[in-house]
């Protein structure tokens, strides 16, 4: 559906008026000399009206024509400036953070109402991601108490069937941290949450301290290695998740005595390369899916960690790739840095 502009309408709607105007005139004049079809006139007082409403009417409209028309041109700009003004405004709410409100104190009374329902869903949508962040913070915190009391109890018990047990509640709460980490993003991504500088050498650094005990004990290594450290715009918490679910990953599909490496760059990137067979691209076109366990991912997993690291990453302007030949995944954030 073509759409007309406002300012196009009032345009073709003062020419109209114009010209219904000229004609008016002319025909004012006309009855004004007594011009009419049934009255005879000679040539030469014929030809005298016309020279006299040339002069004084045709002339003078065709010489204030431009100056009208321009001057009807700015006061339609001018009328229509406060309604540009306010669309910038209500423009800039897709982008900006959470609780961020239209001022309508400059906008014209036409718009005004306009502007009020705007913040009115701007509104709702911020109370209902602080609802969707806390029940998904109130069913985590239910989910890990039991399971964490569980824990305690397997601890105490020196069977197989114990350590089969604990392995599965350790899967189980993985699963509830990275769906918490998950339900947080899409909320804070609804609500228009602020974003932070994220150092990704520094990021780096801490995860490799993070996973350190659990390396060693496993008889593994895990080693970093810095490039130029560039520095993304994004949510810290769900970035170093995104890292940590790559690095569990690493590690389960490692053998004993092998290395995990955590490379910072080049560039906006972050690249996990593990001692496994490597994950082609059709098993991480898979993984992506949610609900869906590619053969990179463990056994006793979710099946959701890289369709989670994947979504973590389409919210901050990057995706996550694979590079089978070289064992690594990669965090690239290319679109989003600085």
């Amino acid at each position: 559906m073509r759409r007309h502009s406002i300012f196009r309408r009032l345009t073709i709607g003062l020419v109209v008026v114009g010209v219904l105007g000229a004609i008016m005139l002319l025909l004012f004049v006309a009855l004004e000399y007594g011009l009419s079809p049934r009255d005879g006139l000679d040539v030469a007082t014929f030809n005298s009206i016309m020279d006299e409403v040339g002069d004084h009417v045709v002339v003078p409209l065709l010489v204030l024509m431009l100056p009208l028309g321009i001057a009807a041109a700015w006061v339609i700009r001018s009328s229509l400036q406060p309604l540009k003004d306010a669309a910038a405004q209500i423009e800039l709410a897709q982008t900006a953070d959470r609780g961020y409100r239209v001022d309508a104190s400059s906008f014209p009374k036409e718009a005004v109402g306009f502007a009020d329902s705007v913040n009115g869903l701007l509104s709702r949508l911020d109370d209902t991601a602080a609802q969707q962040e806390a029940f998904a913070a109130d069913v985590a915190h239910e989910l890990r108490t039991p399971l964490a009391i569980l824990g305690l109890e397997l601890d105490k018990l020196d069977t197989e069937t114990a350590a089969r047990l604990k392995r599965d509640v350790t899967s189980m709460s993985r699963l509830i941290d990275q769906l918490l980490v998950l339900a947080q993003l899409d909320a804070q991504a609804a609500a228009r949450a602020p974003t932070q500088d994220v150092v990704l050498g520094d990021l780096a650094a801490d995860i490799v301290s993070h996973f350190a005990p659990l390396v060693l004990d496993e008889g593994k290594e895990i080693a970093l290695e810095h490039g130029d450290g560039a520095i993304v715009s994004g949510r810290p918490e769900a970035i170093g998740a995104a890292l940590r679910n790559l690095v569990e990953n690493a590690l389960r599909v490692t053998p004993r005595h092998g290395t995990v490496t955590i490379l910072v760059g080049p560039g906006a990137t972050l690249r996990v390369r593990d001692g496994g067979p490597g994950l082609s691209q059709d098993a991480l076109r898979d993984c992506r899916q949610r609900l869906h366990r590619g053969d990179h991912s463990s056994k006793s997993g979710a099946g959701l960690g890289l369709a989670i690291v994947s979504r973590i990453m389409e919210a901050h302007g990057g995706s996550l790739k694979t590079d089978p030949d070289r064992t690594e995944l990669v965090l690239d954030f290319e679109r989003s840095s600085d």
